[in-house]
């Protein structure tokens, strides 16, 4: 039966070529990257696109569709619905 002491040395052990193995496979892995990159002809934005085109309209407002007469208050038709229109036939508060 190995010892508590024995155990941890091998512990140590195995962590030491877990490290090591870490790194050889990481080595190989940035030098094939490299490869493959060269042989393509690729940038960083192909390999890494922003993805610009995505939250370019996200956020962007949207134009008014209802509008209260007493009050001028508007709303887009999106999300939860004002008091003033809530229950209402819409199409009287439709702007044109």
């Amino acid at each position: 039966m190995t010892t508590y002491k024995e155990l941890l040395r091998q512990r140590e052990a195995l962590e030491l070529q877990i490290a090591e193995a870490r790194q050889l496979e990481i080595k190989q892995a940035v030098n094939q990257v490299r490869a493959l990159v060269a042989e393509f002809g690729l940038t960083s934005q192909d390999v890494f696109p922003t993805g610009k085109a995505r939250v370019a309209t996200a956020g962007t407002k949207v134009a008014p569709k209802y509008r209260n007469p007493a009050t001028g208050e508007t709303w887009t038709g999106r999300g939860k619905a004002p008091k003033w229109i809530d229950g209402q036939e819409r199409a009287q508060f439709l702007i044109a």
